[in-house]
């Protein structure tokens, strides 16, 4: 929570003008049933119009003024968790978008969606909660003891013997509640998982006849967060209850009382009085500090979950590593690499010149796309290295590294934006820029053939596109920049042959300085390139050109009479 808070600090002004005028207010409530208690028990028996209605104006002022204090108040203390809450915001977005490919893994990503919407929604709530409640409730209750205890000092002794129990009360419960609501909010992100999975292969579960059971699976991860908001709900739930007891047996013991020692004439019926209006507002005091409870309870679990992000040191450090002198453009030095226990690459060795071309083919699952994650740095080697131009990924500022390539990754994304956007996506690059790589992926035809051209408005996941149109535009992306190096990771597996084959001679003709790396599913799409990688289980199965590894290569060969024969 501390690193939470340290984000009001800026607006610590701002939250004392707030606090001091919420104070006038809450104190300007409190005087009510005093000078109510003085025009019975004073002014009336003097039986004057005037003093009475001189008073009632008086009245009228404080309950005005209360109104207007506290009403300025709330309004600064929303002011205030609004801006706290979107620099927080800010912060945990940009600190998500720096996180390692191992620690998005960690963290998962429904998880990290829900801490920045649900969590810092707690949080709002929490501040501007604090700044209004949490003056004015105690303020209530303690201003209302005190005030008491001057009226009517026996009544008051009866209610401050309840106090210590309603803490008790408060301190136990919020205990057991702050965990429930840490499990709420990991049952929470399960289902936001689910649902994520669902709405994205909902063309697959359609077509493969398995909504029933989707619906199944969906129903029992509801089903345990409502059980899990109900255990919270029902344990904090029980606050309310038992403390209205509390201040119901009370109240009955203060009425029972002040009725016996008006009657004996030791007090006075203004005073009886003004401690009941001073009682309801006491009784609005406890039940402001039982909310603050409750909110602070899912605030805590919320801050808890968000400084786990915040604090999480980078793991894909800037590290000095002596550069190498060689003639290689990319270099891979007996790379190994492991998601958990068991390798998932192990003992790569390649290496490209500047401008040569490299195909990767293996099976489902063989580590293809692994390397490209390793080579761009979302995940660091388990052993051996990777150089671009002699020096080690581990050794360049990551934006550095990343502004060398060019991407087009399997299950890219086009966002709800026009064509040009999505192609520029806030790089600098010109219209015609753009133009000439939608020319070059072969998809200047069909982008003339819409309305309004580049300025098409794409829906979201480019849903209005075909897979090919949308294939082509993700390649068009990754030629805009003109790129160092050029990835294409199984991108074209939606193109026609024709196609595939002329975007393949685009590449090769208008990108010849570009160190392209291409993986594929069809052999068809690398077999003329300079190199060619065979992975199967994580190792190299083979390496060389396409005549070399018909020679030479089992899994090559398999691969190539089972597509072109």
């Amino acid at each position: 929570m501390n690193k939470v808070i340290a984000y009001l600090k800026p607006y610590r002004n701002s939250m004392l003008y707030g606090l001091f005028i919420k104070v006038i207010g809450t104190f300007l409530d409190l005087g009510l049933p005093w000078v109510l208690a003085y025009i019975i028990d004073e002014v009336i028996p003097f039986k004057k119009i005037s003093y009475i209605l001189l008073w009632g104006v008086v009245m009228i002022l404080l309950s005005v003024g209360a109104r207007t204090f506290n009403i300025k108040a709330n309004r600064n203390a929303s002011k205030v968790a609004k801006d706290t809450v979107k620099t927080l915001r800010h912060d945990l977005y940009k600190k998500i978008q720096s996180l390692s490919g191992a620690q998005i893994d960690y963290f998962t990503i429904p998880s990290l969606g829900s801490r920045l919407t649900t969590d810092t929604y707690n949080i709002h709530s929490m501040i501007s909660m604090m700044q209004r409640l949490g003056v004015r409730s105690p303020i209530l209750l303690l201003g209302g003891i005190v005030i008491t205890s001057t009226l009517e000092p026996v009544l008051t002794l009866v209610l401050a013997g309840i106090f210590p129990f309603l803490i008790l009360v408060v301190f136990y419960i919020s205990k057991k509640g702050i965990p429930l609501y840490i499990q709420v909010q990991s049952s929470a992100d399960r289902l936001v998982r689910v649902v994520r999975e669902n709405i994205s292969g909902i063309r697959v579960i359609k077509a493969l006849s398995k909504t029933p059971y989707e619906k199944e699976r969906f129903k029992k991860v509801n089903r345990e967060v409502v059980n899990k908001e109900l255990k919270a709900g029902i344990t904090m739930a029980v606050t309310d209850p038992i403390m209205n007891l509390l201040l119901n047996l009370g109240l009955t013991l203060v009425i029972v009382i002040g009725a016996y020692r008006v009657n004996s004439g030791s007090s006075e019926p203004g005073k009886i009085v003004a401690f009941l209006s001073y009682f309801t507002l006491m009784l609005n005091g406890v039940i402001g500090i039982t909310r603050i409870f409750v909110i602070y309870s899912k605030a805590s679990a919320s801050a808890a979950r968000i400084e786990e992000v915040l604090v999480i040191e980078d793991d894909l450090k800037e590290m000095n590593i002596e550069p190498v002198q060689t003639e290689y453009h990319i270099e891979f030095r007996g790379v190994s690499f492991t998601y958990t226990r068991e390798p998932c690459i192990e003992d790569i060795s390649f290496a490209l010149k500047r401008g040569e071309t490299l195909g990767i083919i293996g099976s489902t699952g063989s580590g293809k796309t692994t390397l490209i994650n390793l080579l761009m740095r979302f995940y660091d080697v388990s052993e051996g290295s990777i150089l671009i131009n002699g020096r080690d990924v581990r050794n360049y500022n990551k934006q550095e590294l990343r502004k060398k390539f060019g991407v087009a990754f399997q299950n890219d994304v086009l966002f709800a934006d026009t064509i040009y956007e999505n192609i520029k996506l806030g790089r600098n690059l010109s219209r015609e820029q753009v133009k000439t790589a939608l020319t070059h992926a072969q998809a200047d035809s069909f982008i003339q053939e819409l309305e309004g051209k580049l300025d098409f408005k794409l829906s979201i996941k480019g849903s209005n596109l075909s897979g090919g149109q949308k294939q082509r535009l993700l390649i068009a992306r990754a030629l805009a920049g003109n790129p160092e190096i050029l990835i294409l990771d199984d991108s074209s597996s939606a193109l026609d042959y024709k196609t595939d084959s002329l975007l393949r001679k685009a590449i090769r003709e208008q990108y010849h300085d570009t160190t392209s790396i291409i993986i594929a599913q069809r052999i068809s799409s690398i077999m003329k390139l300079d190199h060619i990688l065979v992975v199967e289980e994580g190792k190299m199965a083979g390496y060389g050109t396409h005549e070399t590894l018909l020679e030479t290569c089992e899994v090559y060969q398999e691969i190539y009479h089972s597509q072109m024969m």
